[in-house]
């Protein structure tokens, strides 16, 4: 982990309803914001419910499992079946656009498809990630408590059966399935970068997490896109709280 690594944590969501940035020829859907205030909870009831605001800390909401803006604890019979822990796997069209040879492009957003190791590695390979052993990378991917991916389909006009899919985009999620997750491993192709489909991506791995009832939430930032997360809504050592790392010494 480099030295320049920040620890970052999300702060309250807030609901909004669906953006969609458009020209005539490119539809781009996204509904969440995140705006800067410290950790929410997504209850299960009605979006209208009110509930009373604590005034924990967060390191209180750490340690209760209970988060800042929510005082009411549920507490659920365990799960009896693999089908109920696992993620509910989404998938959607994120964006759709003609280009200018007339194919249509399709961004596809998915929190549910296998990755293959050998395209994850030629994406970390075009954003210039140091490679990694395809076992290795394999063993995270399969542990990990969530991946969500981008891939873009081009379908040329009139042929049926010859789309071209290509993996432009991930990130992926280790979780105590019960209160905690943290982010990893996020890139986009550098062809699609500044098209808002790495926030996109994170907005929607949120909302999954969320929708798991997950919300402590926390990922590791290069210095150079800290400002990227904190416009999402991620804030960097929230009450002087600092990331702590062992490194063998040999």
């Amino acid at each position: 982990m480099p030295n320049n690594c920040t620890v970052l944590l999300p702060t309250s969501l807030k609901f909004c309803p669906p953006i969609v940035s458009l020209d005539c020829r490119c539809q781009v859907f996204s509904n969440l914001q995140f705006p800067l205030n410290l950790n929410f909870r997504l209850g299960r009831g009605s979006r209208n419910q009110r509930v009373s605001q604590p005034k924990a800390g967060f390191w209180d909401s750490i340690r209760s499992g209970i988060l800042k803006n929510n005082t009411t604890q549920v507490i659920e019979p365990p799960s009896t079946t693999e089908e109920e822990e696992e993620p509910l796997p989404e998938e959607f069209v994120l964006v759709e656009r003609t280009l200018a040879d007339d194919t249509v492009e399709q961004i596809i957003f998915s929190s549910g498809e296998n990755v293959d190791v050998y395209d994850l590695q030629a994406l970390c390979d075009k954003v210039g990630w140091p490679r990694r052993p395809l076992t290795k990378l394999a063993a995270a991917l399969r542990n990990s408590y969530m991946v969500a991916t981008l891939h873009s389909i081009k379908k040329s006009t009139g042929e049926v059966g010859n789309d071209q899919k290509k993996l432009i985009g991930m990130a992926r999620a280790t979780s105590d399935h019960a209160f905690n997750a943290t982010i990893w491993d996020v890139l986009v192709d550098p062809s699609y970068q500044g098209q808002g489909l790495g926030k996109a991506l994170i907005e929607k791995l949120i909302r999954a997490l969320l929708q798991r009832d997950i919300g402590n939430i926390s990922l590791f930032a290069d210095s150079k896109v800290v400002e990227f997360y904190q416009n999402l809504g991620f804030e960097p050592d929230p009450e002087g709280i600092k990331g702590m790392f062992w490194y063998p010494k040999y």
